[in-house]
Order: C-alpha cells, then sequence, then structure tokens
C-alpha cells in the first residue's frame, strides 16, 4: 500500500472512531438539569389547560406565571360525555377539594359534572363520570419522570414536582378553564 493510500486509510479510520465516539457521547450524556425557576409567590387566581396544546398555563392577576407540560385523558378529543369514555372535560370549573392521600401524588379535584352536564348525560341515558382531578404520577410509578403521553381516565396529569409547586398555590375555588 503506498503511502497515501495508507493516510486516507487511517483518516477513514480515525473519522470512523469519531463518529462512534460522537453518537455514543450524544447518546449517553445525561441531559442537562432543568433550569431553576422562581417561586411563585402567593395564591394563583386561574388555571387555563389548552387540551390541544397539552399544556397548563397558571395565572397571577391575569398574568402568566407558570405553563406546565400536561397528559390527558387517553382519548383526549373532544368532551367529556360518559364515564370510561377516557375524555377530559372541556369547559368553566372550579377547585372543590384537595387529596393528599391520593392513588396520585396529590390530587386537586375539579367540579366535573357540572348540572349541565348531569342533565346531558340523564337524557342521553349515560353516567356523566367524575373525579376529574390534575394531579401527579401513580403513587406506585417508580420512575421520577412524568410520562408524556395521554393515559389518564379523563384527569390532567403532571410531573410530581409540577403538581407539589401547583398544589402549594392553589386554594379551593381556583377557577380552571379546560379548552379544547
Amino acid at each position: 500500500m503506498n503511502g497515501l493510500a495508507q493516510f486516507f486509510s487511517r483518516l477513514s479510520l480515525l473519522a470512523l472512531f469519531g463518529l462512534v465516539g460522537f453518537v455514543l457521547w450524544d447518546r449517553y450524556t445525561p441531559p442537562a438539569p432543568p433550569a431553576t425557576l422562581e417561586p411563585i409567590i402567593g395564591q394563583i387566581d386561574r388555571i387555563v389547560i389548552e387540551k390541544s396544546e397539552r399544556r397548563m398555563v397558571v395565572l397571577q392577576d391575569e398574568t402568566p406565571v407558570r405553563t406546565y407540560d400536561i397528559a390527558l385523558g387517553f382519548a383526549p378529543e373532544g368532551d367529556k360525555v360518559l364515564e370510561g369514555d377516557g375524555k377530559t372535560p372541556e369547559g368553566l370549573f372550579k377547585i372543590d377539594r384537595r387529596n393528599e392521600q391520593s392513588a396520585f401524588h396529590l390530587s386537586l379535584g375539579i367540579n366535573y359534572p357540572l348540572p349541565e352536564d348531569r342533565a346531558r348525560a340523564q337524557a342521553d341515558g349515560v353516567d356523566p363520570g367524575g373525579d376529574i382531578f390534575i394531579h401527579g404520577q401513580p403513587n406506585r410509578r417508580t420512575r421520577p419522570e412524568p410520562i408524556m403521553m395521554d393515559w389518564t381516565n379523563g384527569c390532567i396529569a403532571l410531573s410530581n414536582t409540577e403538581i407539589e409547586e401547583l398544589w402549594s398555590v392553589t386554594p379551593v375555588g381556583t377557577p380552571v378553564e379546560i379548552r379544547p
């Protein structure tokens, strides 16, 4: 093998090792820690959930103070009609209860079904469902990261860290708007 062919052979081998090293480094290097956010001071005034964007916006004095990525019911398109349909309800609600002993890490109850939901369900001969919450991950779950797919029975799910923050600033009576 002449000198030029040897040089290109070694250069190709070096490039291959470099590429493999970069791929391994990129794949197995842990991600950077999330940015530390300023804590929310005081109570919030309103929660807006945008189902199509899988986003929750928390407002204080009509100013967004936090945005969370969320998971919804396993069949999120459309408004909740009956128990077991996997849909997250749409409309104007309020936080009506807080549960520290939930099967999920903390939960804030939403006052669904409203009287009009009950009337519609009764006219259709179905059960409208209930027990809709904003909550964290299942308590039995061992992995700390959030589940980033729609998996609930109609609730709104956050990471455990996020629900802890929301829990600390959300009183009973807080308005919740759930948009399509």
